[in-house]
């Protein structure tokens, strides 16, 4: 049987707010500038601890920030290096969970009026002290980004049945087979090449179907809608409502 129930609560998780979505077990690289972000970052590095990564939702905003989904993914640093005012890391997807509580972001967006003093005439920004200065004493926090109340959800054990499991390594192998044969790759090492590529990444578990729906899916709802599916079934059929059966995504 799945997990059932909830999970652990996370009184107070960063958040990185952006139009991207991370699968558990996933790796993504990115590179890190704006300076709530810096400021987040360093704070994470220096406590050795995730953030969670989530979807924006430009309708919901969050003191003139983009708001968070309701659900994201935690991500988990496994590398990080800084060059000049950048930050360049590599993340990996962690639990799943739901926002239950969002809290603000110290200041508004640069675009704000009372922002403007912070942006030079080149486009440049403020550094992160300036911006924590301009908070005061009496603000309750000085973080510059979104962080949120989540709960992390209970992974769905439950292993994929023999059509499901069939279902996944058909669209897989249909998707590999098009691209070799685009590269003029042999038919027999081909085959050897999807072959081995599905016994490395199908296991017959729920990760299965992340790692098919990263490989699959670029449209970031599609990629939503898979991520938020409460059970390893939802999240198969999210996954084939968005992938024709020739193993391509659809418009």
């Amino acid at each position: 049987m799945g997990a059932v129930g909830f999970g652990n609560m996370e009184p107070d998780l960063p958040l990185f707010v952006l139009p991207m979505v991370l699968f558990p077990g996933e790796v993504q690289e990115l590179r890190v500038f704006e300076p709530r972000y810096r400021q987040m970052l360093d704070t994470c590095v220096l406590d050795e601890r995730p953030f969670g990564l989530v979807n924006s939702d430009p309708f919901n905003p969050v003191n003139g920030w983009d708001g968070p989904r309701a659900h994201g993914c935690e991500a988990i640093i496994t590398h990080h290096e800084t060059r000049g005012m950048n930050h360049f890391i590599t993340i990996r997807g962690g639990r799943k969970f739901r926002v239950d509580r969002v809290i603000e972001p110290a200041l508004p967006p640069f675009s704000d009026p009372s922002m403007t003093e912070f942006v030079n005439e080149d486009g440049a920004l403020a550094d992160v002290e300036q911006l924590v200065d301009h908070v005061g004493p009496d603000h309750d926090h000085h973080r510059l980004y979104i962080s949120a109340e989540v709960t992390y959800l209970p992974e769905d054990t439950t292993p994929l049945n023999g059509a499901q499991q069939a279902l996944l390594r058909d669209t897989v192998s249909g998707v590999l087979h098009h691209v070799g044969a685009g590269m003029n790759i042999q038919e027999a090492v081909l085959t050897g090449w999807v072959e081995d590529f599905c016994n490395e990444h199908l296991d017959g578990t729920s990760q299965s179907v992340y790692h098919v729906a990263s490989l699959l899916l670029n449209s970031t709802e599609a990629r939503q809608q898979v991520l938020a599916a409460g059970s390893v079934a939802e999240a198969m059929e999210e996954l084939h409502l968005h992938v024709n059966p020739g193993g391509f995504e659809e418009e």
